[in-house]
């Protein structure tokens, strides 16, 4: 959000506005994507008890944890109380034909720090005026005089180059009822108009992602055996993604800083060699 005028308080585009750049991990778009599906689509439906929220799980090995932290999601048997939402990851897929915005392949500066991709650039404002104002006292014998400077000291923020890959998830719908199973399944066919496609964001990244056509049914009111009767229905929805960095795993910085160089010196040693000097003014270096 920019920042706003100090008198009127309506945003002001032309004030800087810096903000903290973070990675874009696999747990960055799997928390991303359950946020959007349980409160942008913000399922409810009716029960025995009224209007009510269907609650989204995400679902993973660590029942225990799930019966511990949300002990209404399961019976006094352990069975889940439907109706229910549950997500899934269940595939990842790297293909080198989704380049997303880089055509090729961008490798890291060769040093410790890395980084790949500039994202952004602003001037040193103090090392500026430093160069600025030595050339003016060597040039016109004060300090601060107006003058064209070339010395300018940009300061740069990089980043690894990002890799893109599609995430498929599978969302569930469980329900008892038919009612409940179709208020279930009518703001995933309606909410995106006639398309089948969103965009959901978290931490200044935005992923795009793709409603597929079929939506597999899996109920057992066919069967005459003494199972509880269910309706169950999965929504496939693949996610284009990308990951930048190697998260815990790596060793270079996340985020690189870097300065450029405006004035190259070497050193003059022919005093080692004998050498008559050729300037007059005992300058040890020499632009």
């Amino acid at each position: 959000m920019p920042p706003r005028h100090k008198n009127t308080g309506i945003p002001d585009p032309s004030i800087v506005h810096e903000e903290i750049v973070m990675p874009s991990t696999f747990e960055t778009i799997d928390e991303a994507f359950f946020q959007y599906v349980d409160e942008n689509f913000n399922i409810h439906t009716t029960t025995r008890n009224g209007f009510e929220k269907v609650p989204v799980l995400w679902m993973t090995a660590e029942r225990s944890y799930q019966i511990k932290h949300n002990k209404d999601l399961r019976d006094k048997n352990g069975s889940l109380v439907l109706p229910l939402l549950t997500v899934e990851r269940s595939s990842i897929e790297k293909d080198p034909a989704n380049k997303g915005i880089f055509y090729g392949n961008i490798p890291p500066v060769g040093d410790k720090k890395g980084g790949s991709v500039v994202i952004a650039r602003r001037i040193k404002q103090d090392k500026t005026s430093n160069f600025a104002s030595a050339d003016s006292y060597r040039l016109f014998g004060q300090l601060n005089t107006p003058y064209k400077s070339n010395k300018i000291v940009y300061e740069s923020v990089s980043v690894p180059m990002p890799v893109y890959v599609t995430i498929n998830y599978a969302i569930t719908l469980r329900a008892e009822y038919q009612q409940q199973m179709n208020e279930l399944l009518t703001p995933f066919v309606t909410k995106t108009g006639g398309i089948n496609y969103f965009v959901f964001n978290k931490d200044q990244h935005s992923y795009e992602a793709f409603i597929q056509q079929d939506f597999a049914q899996e109920n057992n009111i066919s069967s005459l055996d003494e199972a509880e009767k269910m309706y169950q229905t999965t929504i496939n929805i693949k996610v284009l993604g990308h990951l930048i960095g190697q998260d815990v795993n790596q060793d270079q910085p996340k985020i690189v800083v870097r300065e450029n160089r405006v004035q190259v010196k070497m050193p003059r040693e022919r005093v080692i060699m004998g050498d008559d000097p050729e300037h007059d003014d005992d300058a040890f270096y020499r632009s």
